[in-house]
């Protein structure tokens, strides 16, 4: 048997004993994450795979549209199909409204979520902020100051916030993992600013709670970050309490 071609981007990765499309997956994510097939590159033909791996055209078939589905290629009518430039959201963000599905207890969910997983992006984005990043955070609340009272816009500004703070994070699977969730808080807040008219002091009183939270990154205090997130959903638990009321125990 003659040695693999230099430019054989699965040397050294041999298919796992498992699903013969996931071992597949498996040796193409592997090659595409390492860098041995770069964004923008195109992967080898069906042909030429199904017979690196030893099956079919269509178990090969199967794995790159699986593949597609998470976003990592893209297959392109008549031509190659190619890794994408850069992994985005999309998959996490339809996979987040199928499990919220839309329902109260489903986003009462993701409110819960959003509690866990935020104070600790705050947290890394205070530790690894750049000043470019934090000039954008504060455009963005300049946006936000210039939204009050005007829902629509608001909420557009408050999504823009807390997904900048994924950017700000420095870490790649909290950036996807925030933007995935976009749609689902989206929905939790129309139904917040749908419970009735809100004043001024209330427009104000929100938009404080963010500027908090981003001087502390400002700052660069981690902790206070952090606790200043934890406050901000804090001081909104009224408000969720009315829209979801207190689950008993299973």
């Amino acid at each position: 048997m003659s040695a693999p071609a230099l430019d054989d981007p699965f040397d050294g990765l041999p298919l796992q004993q498992t699903r013969l499309a996931d071992g597949v997956i498996g040796a193409l994510s592997e090659a595409i994450l390492a860098g041995r097939i770069g964004p923008g590159q195109a992967l080898p033909s069906e042909a030429r795979m199904a017979a690196r791996f030893g099956v079919s055209k269509q178990v090969v078939r199967e794995a790159v549209r699986q593949l597609e589905a998470l976003g990592a290629v893209q297959i392109g009518q008549g031509r190659p199909t190619r890794v994408v430039e850069a992994l985005d959201a999309q998959p996490l963000s339809r996979f987040w409204r199928f499990a919220a599905g839309g329902t109260r207890a489903g986003l009462a969910e993701a409110v819960e979520l959003r509690r866990i997983l935020e104070p600790q992006v705050a947290r890394l984005a205070a530790a690894r902020a750049t000043p470019g990043g934090i000039a954008e955070l504060e455009a963005i609340l300049a946006r936000m100051e210039a939204a009050m009272g005007d829902v629509p816009r608001w909420i557009t500004a408050d999504l823009d916030f807390h997904d900048h703070l994924g950017q700000l994070s420095g870490n790649r699977l909290v950036r996807l993992q925030v933007h995935g969730l976009r749609p689902v808080i989206e929905a939790v807040m129309h139904l917040f600013n749908d419970r009735g008219e809100r004043g001024p002091a209330d427009w104000r009183a929100t938009w404080q709670r963010h500027r908090r939270v981003a001087d502390t990154i400002r700052a660069g205090d981690a902790e206070g970050a952090a606790q200043a997130m934890l406050a901000h959903f804090a001081a909104a638990d009224e408000a969720i309490a009315e829209i979801f009321p207190p689950r008993g125990p299973d």
